[in-house]
């Protein structure tokens, strides 16, 4: 497969991606999926295996860093702020019609975790986008509002919007406002405070597994007062008729925000689960990547096969 190091714009923002290309001949420009990094995360992790593998299977995939993050511009640095996410979504897909290899009839998007939920919004607000799928969904407003498991104590979040609301203070009087650490300093202490769930996240990203020297260790702390009061979910009943597909771990605590997703959906929707998966082992783990991406490689043929010729009608590939 080839791989070259590209840049677009997003809101003023210089963006940096991967373009993923197959590497067999085809007959003209071929479909195409902007694929998104979980929270945290940069292109050269989970979102570039899974635009690589797609590649594999025939799709042109460009694996993006969100602004703000990894090697993508934007001041604050580890600035989470979900408007400018959904943007550089949309940005992405602008950048691919662009593209002489992309058909930009033929667009889908992918999210992995946090850009799952993220891809939903943009989707239900972008009618180049043909079909969305996402792995391991998750919406970071309710995440830190609820926890990963939905059962987190009210007061955990009113205690860090206590702390944003003081940095944001600092940095008015010319102060510095500090960052909000991501994971603590050990993996006992990630497994304390997060189960399962924080132990997993720490060994996917602190260690040797999959972790990446621009991926995130904090995060501004402006971003708990933007995702405060954000619904990434808030689109979905905009998405259909055009088609949704999420991929889950049997095993992820998070798969309550994959239903209430697909509980909003008005065009087809399936929630696919795969087994013995947590949220975090479809992050690289070949025996749940695999048959992920086989049921991606599936949706993405199926759904961006045809051209359209009008807004939800269906015209044959050229």
């Amino acid at each position: 497969m080839g791989r070259t190091n590209v840049t677009f714009h997003s809101a003023g923002i210089e963006i940096a991606a991967h373009l993923h290309t197959p590497d067999t001949p085809a007959s003209g420009p071929r479909p195409a999926l902007v694929v998104g990094h979980p929270g945290t995360g940069v292109k050269e992790q989970t979102s570039g295996t899974y635009a690589r593998r797609m590649a594999e299977r025939g799709f042109v995939a460009l694996a993006f860093d969100a602004a703000h993050q990894g090697a993508s511009g934007g001041l604050p640095r580890g600035l989470e702020d979900p408007a400018q996410r959904v943007e550089d979504f949309k940005a992405a897909v602008s950048y691919l019609t662009t593209r002489p290899e992309v058909d930009a009839e033929r667009i889908g998007l992918l999210g992995i975790c946090a850009s799952g939920g993220y891809s939903l919004a943009a989707a239900g607000g972008d009618h180049r986008v043909r079909a969305v799928a996402t792995v391991s969904t998750a919406d970071p407003s309710r995440q830190f509002r609820l926890g990963a498991d939905g059962t987190q104590d009210p007061a955990v979040f009113q205690s860090l919007l206590d702390s944003a609301a003081r940095a944001r203070t600092a940095a008015a009087r010319g102060e510095d406002p500090g960052a909000m650490e991501v994971f603590p300093p050990t993996a006992e202490q990630a497994a304390a405070l997060g189960g399962e769930h924080g132990a997993e996240g720490f060994e996917y990203y602190r260690t040797p597994r999959g972790g990446h020297e621009r991926s995130a260790r904090f995060l501004a702390w402006e971003s708990v007062d933007r995702l405060a009061g954000y619904d990434a979910f808030f689109a979905v009943p905009l998405i259909g008729p055009r088609p949704l597909l999420q991929i889950i771990g049997e095993r992820a605590v998070t798969a309550w925000m994959a239903v209430e997703a697909h509980q909003r959906a008005t065009g087809p929707s399936e929630v696919h689960r795969i087994a013995g998966a947590s949220h975090v082992d479809l992050y690289d783990k070949e025996e749940y990547v695999g048959p992920a991406i086989d049921r991606l490689a599936d949706f993405f043929t199926t759904h961006l096969t045809t051209r359209l010729t009008a807004p939800g009608r269906p015209a044959t590939a050229g």
